[in-house]
């Protein structure tokens, strides 16, 4: 069966946890920065918005999962051909080789579960490889499925081919661990000062009650304090294109 990985499906369990969270985070900015009711009903369109994040999160997540099982399959692939199997042969032992290390549900096994299947009727290897570049938009696979098309129709060397993209492809995957290795303790950090704005003004309801009581119920502090959230999503925006580094 075709994946698709340009739309995200929820379960269940996801819809619940995600609308909770949607509705702590409400709750607590109206409680924080506004304390009236209308403000958090004009937030019902909030979890919206929520949702949609989570579900580019989601479809970026499971292309950088599937782009890293990918490099195992490379590698398997690769010995395969090595031991003197066709292409074909060498995918069929590669998925044999990919059961060993993933679950059923894994998209990696999953797909070549699919290509499997699909070389049993007779579909051409390489169109099987570029069905899956196109439909995964994930740029290391896309490129391998390009090259390996052109070698495959041309009689290329193929063992070498996959050699150096399992390589390549190795070598990248390696350099974004240590990239998310060495920026992890900063997006902690990141994290934790993203939430020190919550805490004061938390800290300063539960020790001094009157202090800001002059922003709530009023025209002007309600202005107040939007530009001051205003600015404050603007800088964990700005904060999180830092942290997120891409290779």
């Amino acid at each position: 069966m075709k994946q698709d990985y340009n739309h995200y499906y929820f379960t269940k369990k996801e819809w619940m946890w995600y609308l909770l969270e949607c509705l702590g985070i409400c709750g607590g900015i109206n409680y924080l920065f506004y304390k009236s009711w209308w403000v958090f009903l004009a937030m019902i369109p909030v979890p919206v918005w929520f949702y949609r994040a989570k579900k580019k999160a989601g479809m970026k997540q499971r292309k950088r999962r599937l782009n890293y099982q990918f490099k195992d399959a490379l590698s398997s692939l690769s010995v395969a051909l090595q031991a003197g199997y066709s292409v074909e042969n060498a995918v069929i032992a590669c998925t044999r080789d990919l059961e060993k290390l993933y679950k059923n549900s894994d998209d990696i096994l999953v797909e070549f579960h699919y290509i499997e299947a699909q070389l049993q009727v007779s579909v051409p290897v390489e169109d099987l490889f570029l069905d899956l570049g196109n439909r995964c938009k994930v740029e290391d696979i896309s490129n391998f499925a390009s090259v390996f098309a052109t070698a495959k129709r041309t009689g290329g060397d193929m063992i070498g081919i996959i050699q150096k993209a399992a390589r390549t492809l190795g070598d990248k995957i390696d350099v974004k661990k240590e990239i998310e290795a060495t920026v992890a303790g900063k997006k902690s950090e990141q994290f934790i000062m993203s939430m020190m704005p919550f805490a004061i003004i938390l800290y300063m309801q539960v020790t001094s009650p009157g202090f800001l009581e002059v922003l709530y119920g009023n025209l002007f502090g309600a202005v107040t304090m939007t530009i001051c959230l205003t600015i404050y999503f603007l800088a964990y925006w700005m904060g999180k294109k830092i942290v997120d580094i891409e290779v």
